[in-house]
């Protein structure tokens, strides 16, 4: 296994493949129900909804640094965090776990495309080298992932 083989390995653990840390990202949204996804431990706080769209941006941010596309593609004004409610129903909710997918399967797809010649190269517009780049989209998943599980656990008791 090369390094760009490694890192994308760490990226499949963080996002669907069985890890031995517990759930991973698309384990930890299996059976959120939309009143789940909205709920806020307070009215100033994230919900999961949010921490799905955040996580989707994110991975677009990093297929797009390694493609070398444009700004603009992720479908949606802003960036970082989008604000998310319940008021698209349980189809939005299905459409924001959807696009997580996608957007996770165009990274994966990035990844496997890129020059490994270049890992230590910054990017226009970055701080940091490809390979930092993918290792902590990685770790982001990772770290979400404990935000849901904590934000899941409250939401069930408090909708009991």
């Amino acid at each position: 296994m090369n390094e760009l083989q490694l890192l994308r390995h760490h990226l499949d653990l963080a996002y669907a493949k069985k890890a031995w840390h517990g759930p991973n990202l698309k384990g930890a949204l299996r059976g959120v129900s939309l009143d789940e996804a909205v709920w806020r431990p307070t009215p100033e706080r994230r919900n999961i909804r949010e921490h799905v769209v955040h996580a989707s941006y994110w991975k677009y941010s990093v297929a797009r640094r390694l493609t070398g596309a444009e700004r603009g593609g992720f479908g949606e004004p802003g960036s970082n965090w989008f604000e998310r409610t319940r008021n698209d129903g349980a189809a939005g909710w299905k459409a924001d776990l959807r696009r997580l997918d996608r957007i996770h399967a165009e990274l994966a797809t990035a990844i496997d495309r890129f020059d490994p010649s270049r890992l230590n190269e910054i990017p226009d517009g970055s701080s940091t080298t490809f390979r930092d780049l993918i290792l902590t989209i990685a770790s982001h998943d990772i770290y979400h992932t404990g935000q849901i599980q904590l934000l899941k656990r409250l939401a069930r008791e408090a909708l009991r």
